[in-house]
C-alpha cells in the first residue's frame, strides 16, 4: 500500500512538471493517464505514441524522472 502511495506522489510530481515546464495541456494528460492505465504503459511513453510531446519533450520528461 505504501508503494502505491509512493507511486501516486511521484506520478502527482510528474503531472505539476509536464503542465508547469512543457505547458502540457490537462486534457492530454488526462487523455494519457487512461490510456497508461488501460494499457499498463509509462505514461511519458503514450504521450509520446500518440503525439501529445515531442521527441526533445521526452527527453526533458526523461532527464527529469532521473532527476
Amino acid at each position: 500500500m505504501k508503494g502505491s502511495v509512493v507511486a501516486q506522489e511521484r506520478t502527482s510530481q510528474l503531472v505539476n512538471f509536464l503542465q508547469e515546464e512543457l505547458d502540457i495541456s490537462a486534457k492530454s494528460i488526462a487523455f494519457a493517464l487512461r490510456h497508461s492505465q488501460q494499457d499498463s504503459g509509462p505514461l511519458p511513453m503514450i504521450l509520446w505514441q500518440y503525439g501529445l510531446v515531442s521527441l526533445e519533450q521526452l527527453e526533458r520528461i526523461f532527464d527529469w524522472l532521473e532527476g
